[in-house]
């Protein structure tokens, strides 16, 4: 047994002294710093490894990026340091960017498409991913789902809002009232840049501000501190997911997440076991509830002459 437990030891540190090679003969690292480790041994000796510490990268900002076809101005030095932030704190921020980027799989195709039959850019997909991280969640605000909406913004983009349902977590119903503000928003201010600053902070709070400090670009206006951040997540999402190998993430196809083929049943009379129901259609409450995550309740109550589409994976 000892000296089966040598054998991995000294496997360990020819490895560890080939990759201190390597990283000494690099021609991007002049220096090499080491971590020391002691290993304790069986046989009650000690044995020092050295193990070169890991850098953090700087990585090459983009000359030229854009937003909705729209150019960024990245020769203006605080813009571009706003950029380099959002790059930073997100590229570094591997767990949630891994997590997204699998997430991103299931979801992405749907809010896409939507956008794109309705005349959205397809770079508000990225907004999303900023509002919520592609998942139904609540803000202490009060607001809900992928894209954020309050109660009665969600009810002015016809959107169902009670005890039963809340259709602000219904991905298709929602990413359709999303383009309904989008463009409402875009009839005002005419860009799209102003569009999606305006989806933080209201139509209403930007116009103000415009008109307070008599500019019309996003990029010349002293904002709030999110407002001011807002495009610039927006703008490191989208520069990430189109180059992920180049900020250290290179996931293959089998490590992205999947939506299970469903069945669709319309449903036209009240529920009022959902559980009950749910086994009746050879499902459960738990797959019920996480496939249609706009059903509130533990029932469904169907006004006359109202439907619902329910959404049943296929095993």
């Amino acid at each position: 047994m000892k000296n089966y437990h040598l054998y991995i030891i000294y496997t360990l540190v020819a490895i560890l002294f080939g990759v201190a090679f390597h990283l000494h003969n690099s021609k991007e690292k002049s220096i090499v710093d080491y971590n020391e480790v002691i290993i304790h041994q069986s046989s009650g000796e000690e044995m020092k490894i050295l193990i070169p510490e890991a850098h953090a990268r700087i990585f090459a900002i983009p000359e030229k990026i854009s937003f909705s076809g729209e150019k960024v101005p990245m020769d203006l030095p605080d813009v571009r340091e706003r950029f380099e932030r959002e790059i930073y704190v997100n590229a570094y921020w591997q767990s949630n960017m891994i997590l997204l980027m699998k997430r991103a799989n299931k979801f992405l195709p749907i809010i896409e498409e939507i956008l794109l039959q309705n005349g959205i850019p397809e770079d508000f997909k990225y907004l999303a991913m900023v509002e919520s991280g592609l998942l139904n969640v609540a803000s202490p605000a009060g607001a809900r789902g992928f894209w954020q909406f309050m109660p009665e913004t969600a009810k002015e983009n016809k959107l169902e809002v009670n005890d039963d349902v809340d259709e602000r977590y219904h991905l298709e119903k929602s990413t359709l009232a999303a383009t309904r503000y989008l463009k409402a928003s875009y009839g005002r201010f005419g860009n799209w840049t102003s569009v999606a600053a305006s989806y933080n902070m209201g139509m209403s709070g930007l116009g103000k501000r415009k008109v307070e400090q008599k500019m019309t670009s996003y990029y010349d206006l002293l904002l709030n501190e999110e407002t001011s951040r807002y495009l610039f997540r927006i703008l490191a999402f989208k520069e990430i997911f189109e180059h992920p190998s180049k900020y250290g993430f290179k996931l293959v196809e089998n490590d992205l997440y999947r939506l299970p083929n469903f069945r669709e049943l319309k449903v036209t009379q009240s529920i009022p076991n959902l559980a009950d129901w749910a086994l009746r259609h050879n499902t459960n409450y738990k797959e019920l509830k996480i496939h249609n995550p706009w059903l509130r309740s533990s029932k469904l109550t169907v006004a006359n002459g109202k439907e619902y589409i329910l959404k049943i994976p296929v095993n």
